[in-house]
This record gives C-alpha cells, sequence and structure tokens, in this order.
C-alpha cells in the first residue's frame, strides 16, 4: 500500500469512477456500460430476463457472484418480475417505481441514476435492476458472502464473562455493539476510506458522553488519510496516532464487544473496520495496558490485586536484567556475600560480560516467543518449552552465558507475560536502561526513570494526558486506574467525557 500525494495523476480504475458514463434508455446499451466497468472479471454476471404482459419493458439484473445470494436474487426479484401477472397488479405509471414498492420483495431497495453507486454497491454484493426505458435503476440489497461464525478471541480469553468476539463482518460487529447498548444515543457514522479497496469504516460513539472536541479531531484525521488499501484495522491505528514514531499506542484495539461498548459508556470513541476483527477504541491512556475485562467481572479487592500484579511484572520485565547488570558489574557491595560467591563460581569461565549474557539470552527468549506466535499453537507450545529447556541447559554447560543470566531472563519473559498488551515498548525500554545499567550502574536506572516519566507526561491522545489519573490524588480520577474500587464508588465519568452530569449514572457498564 502507498500513500498517494493530492496532484498525482489517478490511475486508470480511479478514472473510471469519475468519468463514467450515465445510464441511457436502453438496457442493453447500459448492459455494455457495465461490463465495460467490470472487464475480465469473470464473476460479473448478467441475467437478462422479461414478463410476458410487459414485452416492452426488458429488465436485467448485474451482480458479482460470491458476493451476492442468489437464492434471494432468484426469489426477490426474478421470480416476482416473471411470475406474476403484472399487467394487471401494477399502473401504467412509473413502472420503475411499481416494482420497486409493489413487485421487488426486499427490505431495502433504492433508485438511483448515479453510476457510481450503482458500482459500489455490486462490489459490497448487492444487486442492480436495469429496465427498459429508464435512466435510473433500482438498487437492492442482496448481500450473501460468507463469515465465520462468532467466536471467543484467542488472544483475550476470560475465565468469567462474555464469549463473544468480533468478525470479519462490519454489520455484524455493528450488532455486537448495538446489543450491548439498546440507546438511541448510539450514533454510527459511515466513511471510506482507501483509493482502491474503498474500505467501509464506521465511527461509533454515544451522544452526549463522548467529546466533540476529540470526535473532531478524530473525524479530521481519518479524512486526512490518502492510502491505496485499508486491510485491517492496524493501518488506521497507525494512521491516527498522535505520536507516529512514538512505540506506544495512544489508540487501542480489542477483539471483544463487551470491551468496546465499556469504553463507549466511558465516552470514548470506536472505529470498527470492515474486514477486521479489531475495533480501534480512543482516547487511551497508559493505565489501560493494565487493565484487563475480567477486572470488571470480578470482586473489587481480587481485580486489584491482579491490576498491582500486573504492574510489578511489567516493572520486574523492564527492570530486572538492568539492576542485575548494574549490580554485577558496579556495587557488588550491595550483595549479600553468599549471593555475591555464588554468582561469582557461576560466572567462573564465561566468555562474556554480563551486559553481553543479558542481552544474548533477551535476544534468544524473543526469538523463542515469536516462533511460538507463528508456529500452529499446539507445537509451537512445544517448541518454545523445549527450545527454552535445551537451550538454557546447554548454554549453561559449556559455560557459554551464566546460570544467574538464564535465571533473570526466564523471569523477565515471563513476567512480561501478565501485560500482553504491551508490544515493542517493553523490548525497547528494556535495551534501553540495560545500556545505562552498564554505563552508569544505578544511577543510569534512576536518569532512565526520570526520562521516562518526563516522556510519558508529554504525550497526548487526541489532547487528553496520557498519564491522566496516575498522578492525581483526587478520588475521582484514581478510583479506576491503579486499583478498581467497588463499584458503588465509582459514580463518576473519566474527565475527558463530555457529559454534563457527571453523577448521572456508573461509569462503567463492563
Amino acid at each position: 500500500m502507498f500513500f498517494r500525494k493530492k496532484d498525482e495523476k489517478k490511475t486508470n480504475s480511479e478514472s473510471l469512477l469519475t468519468d463514467r458514463s450515465k445510464l441511457t434508455n436502453s438496457v442493453d446499451a447500459n448492459i455494455k456500460l457495465f461490463k465495460d466497468i467490470f472487464i475480465n472479471d469473470d464473476t460479473f454476471v448478467v441475467r437478462k430476463f422479461q414478463n410476458k404482459y410487459l414485452k416492452t419493458a426488458a429488465c436485467c439484473v448485474v451482480y458479482l457472484d460470491g458476493m451476492a445470494d442468489t437464492e434471494a436474487i432468484n426469489e426477490n426479484i426474478i421470480q416476482p418480475i416473471l411470475g406474476g401477472n403484472l399487467k394487471e397488479e401494477i399502473s401504467d405509471g412509473n413502472l420503475l417505481e411499481e416494482l420497486q414498492y409493489k413487485v421487488i420483495a426486499s427490505s431495502d431497495v433504492q433508485e438511483s441514476a448515479n453510476i457510481n453507486d450503482m458500482v459500489g454497491s455490486a462490489i459490497n454484493g448487492d444487486t442492480v435492476l436495469l429496465v427498459e426505458g429508464y435512466t435510473k435503476a433500482l438498487i437492492i440489497s442482496t448481500k450473501g458472502w460468507q463469515t465465520r461464525p462468532i467466536d471467543e478471541p484467542l488472544a483475550e480469553r476470560v475465565v468469567r464473562g462474555p464469549r463473544e468476539g468480533f468478525v470479519e463482518s462490519l454489520i455484524i460487529n455493528l450488532s455486537l455493539i448495538r446489543r450491548k447498548i439498546k440507546n438511541p444515543n448510539l450514533k454510527f457514522q459511515y466513511k471510506e476510506l482507501g483509493l482502491t479497496t474503498m474500505t467501509k469504516i464506521c465511527v461509533c460513539y454515544i451522544e452526549g458522553l463522548a467529546s466533540e472536541k476529540v470526535l473532531k479531531e478524530l473525524v479530521r484525521r481519518l479524512d486526512n488519510i490518502e492510502i491505496d488499501g485499508i486491510l485491517d484495522s492496524g493501518y488506521i491505528q497507525e494512521l491516527i496516532k498522535d505520536a507516529p514514531s512514538s512505540p506506544l499506542e495512544t489508540v487501542a484495539s480489542t477483539e471483544r464487544p463487551d470491551n468496546v461498548a465499556g469504553k463507549l459508556l466511558e465516552g470514548r470513541i470506536a472505529v470498527v473496520v470492515d474486514g477486521s476483527p479489531f475495533v480501534l477504541t480512543l482516547p487511551f491512556l497508559f493505565v489501560e495496558y493494565f487493565h484487563a475485562d475480567e477486572d470488571y467481572y470480578n470482586d473489587s479487592l481480587y481485580a486489584s490485586v491482579s491490576r498491582l500484579f500486573r504492574m510489578v511484572g511489567a516493572f520486574v520485565s523492564i527492570l530486572f536484567p538492568a539492576i542485575y547488570v548494574s549490580l554485577a558489574t558496579f556495587h557488588q557491595e550491595m550483595i549479600p556475600t553468599p549471593l555475591l560467591l555464588s554468582i561469582s563460581a557461576a560466572r567462573h569461565g564465561t566468555p562474556f560480560p554480563t551486559i553481553v549474557e543479558a542481552v544474548l539470552m533477551g535476544f534468544l527468549f524473543e526469538i523463542l516467543r515469536e516462533t511460538g506466535t507463528r508456529m500452529p499453537a499446539p507445537i509451537g507450545q512445544t517448541v518454545v518449552i523445549v527450545g527454552a529447556l535445551i537451550l538454557g541447559g546447554a548454554a549453561i554447560e559449556a559455560r557459554f552465558i551464566s546460570a544467574p543470566v538464564v535465571i533473570i531472563s526466564g523471569l523477565t519473559g515471563i513476567t512480561a507475560l501478565l501485560t500482553v498488551k504491551f508490544k515493542s515498548f517493553p523490548i525497547i525500554l528494556r535495551l534501553v536502561f540495560l545500556f545505562l545499567a552498564f554505563l552508569m550502574g544505578l544511577y543510569g536506572i534512576i536518569f532512565g526513570l526520570i526520562g521516562l516519566v518526563i516522556y510519558l507526561m508529554e504525550i497526548r491522545s487526541y489532547g487528553v494526558p496520557y498519564m491522566l489519573g496516575t498522578g492525581s490524588f483526587d478520588e475521582e480520577d484514581i478510583n479506576d486506574t491503579v486499583i478498581r474500587v467497588p463499584w458503588r464508588q465509582m459514580p463518576f465519568h473519566p474527565r475527558f467525557a463530555a457529559v454534563k452530569n457527571r453523577d448521572s449514572h456508573h461509569r462503567k457498564q463492563r
């Protein structure tokens, strides 16, 4: 996929979108027009037919095989026109209007004279009905492509909670959200992105809760996207984030409808992309990295303890290797003597300094993790476990890597799995802190933490401070950040929500 400058010359396919001729009174001429548009496309189907009582009004349906439901076309369009006595059932007025309101059995029939609308509808699975003597056509909803069944997302499984997950169909995903929030204030706004793919997306929000400022900024960023194709919501997530070069996410993604419903009830906005099971939500705050869906289905005390474990796990996965390197290199006096002697004995005969060992083991663990992710699930888990045991044991026996570094790397990898929402950011931070510890010891780690806090404080997600609530002592801001207080103590919406009466109802409904 490529970006395109606004003044760049359009391709032949894009020129067709703007330079197509209008429909004429002749069905044959209109059929030729559609065939010229879908030239060399074997899925393009033309079915011409005529009722015996209306010999002057030849009809024709055009659709794309595989996208439209042929059974619906036969039963709802062709059969009513061919099988009925149209001469007695309809008047001599506008035949197109009579067919639309009295003959065709479909819940969605629209009259159109725009050839671009007809082509776009046909590509999306609808059927276009052409009638002799009319420069307009009927667009009839006959979408019939196959979608996978609704199932629980593999990456966001829960012990307690709904088992539904988004699929690749935009309409099904919107229905899953609508089932959670049965409120007329829930608004859906369609857009099309991708100069070639023309992918349909939907902006979802609750009117009165979502911030108008955030909504306008989102629409502005979406309108400024100029790219050939959108195949997944990840394209949009990268293009609309606040800091494009930052490894941190300012736009979240999820496969769970209950998660999206909870975000909408907080005043956030969701972006649903046709063809993708991942729905985007924004604004996104740093504390949400440590939140899980089950936090809102379990007891508040248990949820708070679990959330604290995730935060400690993130801290350990990022800083533990750096702390070991700093202690082993600069601050041996801080290590208890028996432990120091054990570490010294374990490192005896190893050829590399501590920093090199830590980097190599971190690199090895990331290779195993990536291998386990890309391979089929049963084989991937076996490869990771066996690979870690064999390679770790062999490295220790061969005096290639010291045993303490293997233990620390394993603990780092395990604790990193507690916060699965973190992606590349912990890996980058781990390397940065490792080199700071190698250069300046614990002082380097302290300086790195100061710089990290300053960096996080500067980030904004659609104008909302990234660290909102983490540095506040206001009960309204911290009741769902580091811990989750009981529901009775959470009657307010977040400060970035546009709700006028903040204590109108509970802030989360997940």
